[in-house]
């Protein structure tokens, strides 16, 4: 084998692996069905992955436009600059800008070298030099040919210097050779890259075990965080913060080494100037490679394969009775099982309890959001926002992965003499306690830093303390669906579509952190604990099949169901009233009756094709007696209720505005009754009582059950009628569960109506 044939084969088969890799992380809807013996059609891969590259690299252009913009304004005496994207800069850098890009490029070459050292490839116990040395060739060749395909393969280093050095040659007076200097530039910086990245970790590989190369991969993936976070903060329109200070004083020293001297040769004022600064360079990193080189061939001068052992061995450790029995009695076998384990996974036990912290904190400091734990103290609701999503994020490395770190012992959960979501909901809890403890710390600090106390930090430290059990709940439900047991490769068992619906129902709870309307944060809570349990019942009607993937649950009413039947109701709604263009108590009549026709023929009929159980019946096998006497006894309840409750409002200033409407909608009386009377019972009892109440039923006693469908019924009403709103769901609720059948409900909710609608007008 020729040197130049077996680099070329080490940079294919690394280049391929990338693919492969980006193929299963983000495009696994793409992946091939089981082969047939047939050959399948041409992977169309090429185009999204196409796209993508196309739209990180205007991203980090884009960046590193704003970095160099930013700069100029806060670090050049002599700037002007306007409030506006065309800032004008001179092609001649001023020195204080100089250091501070020489700063920011220093820090994206750190960042070239240390994310791929922090990939999950060191933390692996294969190791293909071991295998590659089994090639025909020499030893220093082969090392060579890892340098090298490692520098053309390293996608951080070309993302993270091309588009920097291609806007510092844009700005520096380069028009159509931008590319070719930006080019020319990483091209010069990679190989140095990737001879620090493999010295790094091939030393780590012959000096250290398995286990500690686990530990050491997830400290320098948590450090590699603040460095991106850094670099971004130098192009958010918040940049004059201590991020600048840091550039005013960047040692100047450092514009001698590579990164430095590129920027030297692209600012060069003739060619006597960029000569020199060229020849420095390629000196520079001459001297550095080979010096490189000749300590990589010191590391394996015994070979490749470490004589001692790869695994270190963990000591027993004594324990004293006393604290044991205390530790057991706090404590159950599973949530003991599961600290165990998180213990002894080092690089879990980084991701999980650090991770989430260094996220979200390099977010909020370096993008001038929060330059001081004090301020904590004075912007209460971004301390609630940030101690909620500190927990969301440990939830979803920690909860979300609850059966996916089980790897290929899951089916031991299936064994042991408990139901298998019993096990689930002892380790939601135990990660639920676990997460509580960050709110607690941010908004603990928030309080010693508050000058005053109101009781709308009471609010906030309730939204979140109620937010996090929730969460908790749906990162293990969800993590039932993402998990794949069948998967071999372990990066393949997460499915990521999960994991961005996970994200999405945090942000909408973020939402409500910042609202500062009473009813919009109730309605959030009550839906988003109405998901939790519609997705845990969809969980743990799963999990008995799980592990055969031929086989799936009997169809049955679920809470997701009418979830999904109530959300289609008032879609329907809205698309019907944007056909008639005006939006009347007409038209609001006719979209809902339309809406409710559709919803209750396609959810029939969806339930008729997967032949499901527990469909809602109106009135067959009713007991006629039995009904009517328990709608009478609920009609009089509610209606007592109702009418009770608008006495109290006629003493207050609310009722001028409802007399008001009400007189308005004197020429529709008709239409307003038809609705109330005749359409909401038929629409809506069969979807949060029928649908909803009846999947809840499935999974909780009726008292719990009545509750939280009555909450979900009222808060998707106007927040001054939630309350009576509320008591009809109970009696509505409660009517069904002793009639078995809707007519009932339908007779309480249309007579309820008719007494409002009369005392009403």
């Amino acid at each position: 084998m020729s040197a130049a044939h077996t680099i070329w084969l080490m940079t294919r088969m690394r280049l391929t692996r990338q693919r492969n890799m980006l193929a299963n992380n983000l495009f696994r809807f793409k992946k091939k069905k089981s082969r047939d013996g047939i050959a399948g059609k041409r992977s169309n891969l090429w185009i999204l992955t196409a796209l993508m590259v196309v739209f990180m690299s205007f991203s980090f252009v884009s960046m590193s436009d704003n970095v160099v913009t930013n700069m100029y304004c806060h670090l050049d005496a002599d700037s002007v600059c306007r409030n506006g994207p065309h800032t004008a800069i001179p092609t001649a850098f001023a020195p204080a800008l100089m250091n501070g890009l020489t700063m920011e490029l220093s820090t994206l070459f750190l960042i070239a070298v240390l994310l791929p050292l922090g990939n999950k490839e060191m933390a692996q116990p294969d190791w293909d030099l071991e295998w590659l040395v089994t090639m025909p060739v020499e030893r220093s060749l082969l090392l060579w040919g890892r340098v090298l395909e490692r520098s053309v393969s390293n996608i951080s280093g070309w993302f993270a210097l091309m588009p920097a050095y291609g806007v510092i040659a844009w700005h520096s007076g380069y028009t159509w050779t931008v590319l070719p200097v930006a080019l020319l530039s990483t091209v010069v910086l990679l190989p140095l890259a990737a001879m620090l990245h493999t010295l790094a970790d091939t030393g780590l590989r012959m000096w250290l075990p398995a286990s500690q190369l686990r530990n050491l991969q997830a400290v320098t993936g948590l450090f590699n965080l603040p460095l991106i976070y850094f670099v971004m903060a130098l192009g958010m329109p918040q940049a004059n913060g201590f991020v600048m200070e840091w550039a005013r004083g960047f040692p100047a020293w450092v514009s001698w080494l590579p990164p430095g001297q590129v920027l030297q040769a692209i600012q060069a004022h003739g060619l006597g100037e960029l000569a020199m600064h060229s020849a420095l360079l390629l000196a520079e990193i001459v001297v550095m490679v080979w010096a490189g080189m000749q300590l990589l061939r010191y590391q394996l001068r015994h070979g490749v394969v470490n004589s001692g052992a790869r695994e270190s061995v963990r000591r027993k450790q004594v324990v004293n009775a006393a604290n044991s029995a205390g530790w057991h009695a706090l404590l159950s076998p599973v949530k003991r099982r599961e600290l165990r384990l998180l213990g002894r996974d080092r690089n879990f036990l980084f991701q999980t309890l650090l991770l989430p912290v260094i996220i979200v904190g390099s977010q909020m400091v370096f993008n001038g959001k929060l330059n001081s734990l004090a301020e904590l103290g004075e912007h209460h609701t971004l301390a609630a926002a940030i101690a909620f999503g500190i927990g969301v994020y440990v939830l979803m490395l920690s909860a979300f992965q609850t059966l996916n770190n089980e790897g290929q012992v899951l089916w031991l959960l299936y064994t042991v003499p408990r139901s298998i979501e019993s096990v689930l909901k002892e380790k939601a809890q135990l990660w639920g306690m676990l997460t509580l403890l960050y709110p607690a710390i941010v908004l603990g600090i928030c309080a010693w830093y508050s000058p005053h106390y109101d009781w709308y930090m009471l609010v906030l430290v309730l939204t979140v303390a109620i937010g996090i059990p929730i969460y908790s709940m749906i990162a293990v439900s969800l993590g039932v669906f993402a998990c794949d047991p069948q998967a071999v490769d372990v990066r393949t068992r997460v499915r990521p579509t999960y994991v961005y619906l996970y994200m999405l129902l945090a942000s909408f709870y973020t939402w409500s952190i910042y609202s500062s309307v009473w009813s919009q944060k109730l309605v959030v809570m009550v839906l988003t604990a109405s998901m939790a349990l519609a997705l845990w019942q969809k969980a743990r009607d799963s999990l008995p099949y799980l592990l055969d993937p031929a086989a799936a649950p009997p169809s049955r009413v679920s809470t997701s169901d009418g979830l999904i039947a109530a959300t289609a109701f008032f879609i329907l709604q809205g698309i019907v009233l944007l056909f008639f263009g005006n939006a009347n108590i007409q038209t609001i009549s006719i979209a809902f009756g339309i809406a409710g026709i559709t919803v209750y023929g396609l959810m029939r009929l969806v339930y008729w094709r997967s032949r499901t159980t527990g469909v809602p019946a109106i009135w067959r096998g009713m007991a006629l007696k039995q009904t009517l006497g328990s709608a009478t006894i609920a009609t009089a309840v509610a209606g007592a209720v109702g009418i009770g409750y608008m006495q109290v409002l006629q003493h207050t200033a609310l009722w001028q505005e409802i007399s008001k409407s009400a007189t308005a909608l004197q020429g529709a009386r008709s239409w307003i009754w038809a609705l109330a009377v005749v359409a909401a019972p038929l629409c809506e009892e069969f979807i949060f009582r029928g649908l909803i109440y009846g999947g809840l039923r499935r999974s909780m006693k009726a008292p719990q059950a009545m509750l939280m469908s009555a909450a979900i019924f009222a808060v998707v009403h106007p927040p001054l009628s939630m309350l009576p709103v509320f008591m009809l769901g109970l009696c509505t609720a409660w009517t069904y569960e002793r009639s078995k059948t809707l007519l009932a409900p339908m007779l309480v909710h249309a007579v309820y109506n008719a007494m409002i609608l009369s005392q009403q007008y």
